[in-house]
C-alpha cells in the first residue's frame, strides 16, 4: 500500500508542473524494472489517477490564471472562435485525447491549451485516463520484462534535463503562445494563416480628444 500511495504523489506532482518535468512513462518503466511483486496493471490504474488528476489542476489554473488574470479581452474572444469550433466536435475532441495519452508524448502543454477555453473538463479527462491507463500498463510490463535481461545495478542516469528535451519543452510552450495568437476566426472562415494584431490605443495625449476635421 505504501507503494501505491508514493507511486501516486510522485506522479501526481510530476503532472501538476507546467513544464520541465520528467516523463511520466519514465517512472512507470521505473517502477516495472525494479519492482517485481504486484499487479502492473494495478500500478497503472494508480498512476493513470494521478496524472490525470494532477492535469486537470493543471488546466484549471491554466482557465483561472491565464484566461481569467493575464489574457486581454482580444485574445479571449480570439480563443472562443476555437472554443466554438470544439463544441461541435466533442467525439473528435474526445478521441483525440484519448489517442493521444496512448504515446509518450508530454501532455502538459495540451491541457495548458485546453484550459484556456471554457470547455468542461470531465469528458477529456476520462478520455485521458483511459489512454493513460493502457500505455502506462505498457511500459510498466515492459520495464518487467527489461529487469530479466539487464543487470539492476546497472547506471542508467537519465538525461531528461538534455538539450533535446530543454529545447522540446520551450517548443511545446512556444506552441501555446501561438495558438493564443493565431487568427482563429481567418483561418477557419478564409482558411488562411495570419498572426492576429494587437490593437494599439492611440498616445495619451490624444485620448479624449475631439476627432480632427
Amino acid at each position: 500500500m505504501s507503494t501505491l500511495a508514493t507511486l501516486f504523489v510522485v506522479v501526481l506532482l510530476l503532472n501538476l508542473a507546467p513544464a520541465f518535468a520528467p516523463p511520466t512513462w519514465m517512472a512507470m518503466s521505473w517502477v516495472g524494472f525494479n519492482i517485481s511483486e504486484g499487479n502492473p496493471f494495478v500500478f497503472a490504474v494508480v498512476a493513470a489517477s494521478a496524472a490525470t488528476i494532477g492535469r486537470l489542476v493543471l488546466a484549471r489554473f491554466s482557465r483561472s490564471l491565464m484566461r481569467g488574470r493575464l489574457m486581454r479581452e482580444s485574445d479571449r474572444e480570439n480563443i472562443a472562435v476555437v472554443e466554438e469550433w470544439l463544441k461541435k466536435r466533442r467525439k473528435l475532441t474526445v478521441g483525440a485525447f484519448f489517442l493521444y495519452a496512448l504515446g509518450p508524448l508530454p501532455s502538459n502543454f495540451l491541457f495548458i491549451a485546453y484550459g484556456l477555453s471554457g470547455l468542461p473538463l470531465r469528458v477529456i479527462g476520462a478520455a485521458f485516463f483511459a489512454g493513460r491507463t493502457i500505455s502506462y500498463s505498457v511500459w510498466a510490463h515492459l520495464g518487467r520484462f527489461a529487469s530479466a535481461f539487464i543487470d539492476p545495478e546497472s547506471d542508467f542516469e537519465g538525461g531528461y534535463l538534455s538539450g533535446y528535451f530543454v529545447i522540446s519543452q520551450l517548443a511545446l510552450l512556444g506552441f501555446v503562445y501561438i495558438l493564443m495568437k493565431l487568427d482563429w476566426k481567418m483561418l477557419m472562415e478564409q482558411r488562411k494563416l495570419r498572426w492576429r494584431r494587437s490593437v494599439s490605443l492611440p498616445p495619451v495625449a490624444e485620448r479624449g480628444q475631439p476627432p480632427k476635421d
